[in-house]
């Protein structure tokens, strides 16, 4: 029987240490390599190295797990990518589903449950608990909610605003005054309740508005 090959790349060598403690103990599972960045976990790909599962944390120290999953996705399509993760926001659930994860699970998960999720992954199912699962749906229905409350037009100026055009290119862009791009500003970060231009960004990036 093969077994389920896995990676683990997270920044925290005692959790790492941890998580093959747990996973050494079950015959079907092999740890094959880990990571502590994302560096390094793309130069064990490129070796030949060829997973089922990739286990990640999302913050890491040159980079996001966020990203990683998509680029598994566009370059090593056979290997599953997990998020195993501190971060209970539905922001990241939504964007890791986004990003093609085969699972997101939280770092208090027990045993039980983590064994369960690397199997239903390895046979190239997807694997999100209750509560991960309601994590993104609130996110989801909080974005339709902002973007319900945005104005077409206010949308149109919040994604050239995240592109980093200024007023007066936007209002040249629009063909209205400035003074109306400033009015279109005010009112998006009166709706979105935030009190710049970053935390707009911010927040509609969060929710996927842009």
């Amino acid at each position: 029987m093969r077994k389920i090959q896995i990676i683990i790349t997270d920044d925290h060598k005692l959790f790492r240490d941890g998580l093959r403690s747990i996973l050494t103990q079950f015959e079907d599972i092999e740890i094959v390599g880990e990571t502590s960045n994302t560096t390094d976990l793309w130069k064990l790909l490129s070796s030949g190295l060829d997973p089922d599962i990739v286990l990640i944390d999302i913050s890491l120290p040159d980079g996001s797990g966020l990203d990683i999953l998509a680029e598994l996705r566009e370059k090593y399509a056979s290997i599953k990518g997990v998020v195993i993760t501190m971060h209970a926001e539905g922001q990241y659930v939504t964007k890791a589903v986004k990003n093609g994860a085969y699972g997101y699970l939280l770092k208090s998960v027990d045993q039980k449950e983590l064994v369960e999720a690397i199997r239903t992954v390895a046979l190239g199912k997807k694997y999100f608990n209750a509560e991960v699962s309601h994590l993104m749906v609130t996110n989801i229905a909080d974005a339709d909610e902002l973007k319900m409350n945005l104005t077409e037009r206010e949308l149109e100026v919040l994604k050239l605003v995240a592109q980093g055009q200024t007023t007066k290119e936007i209002a040249h862009q629009l063909y209205v005054s400035s003074r109306t791009i400033e009015t279109h500003r005010v009112n998006i970060m009166r709706k979105l309740g935030v009190q710049n231009s970053a935390e707009m960004i911010t927040k509609a990036n969060q929710h996927g508005l842009i």
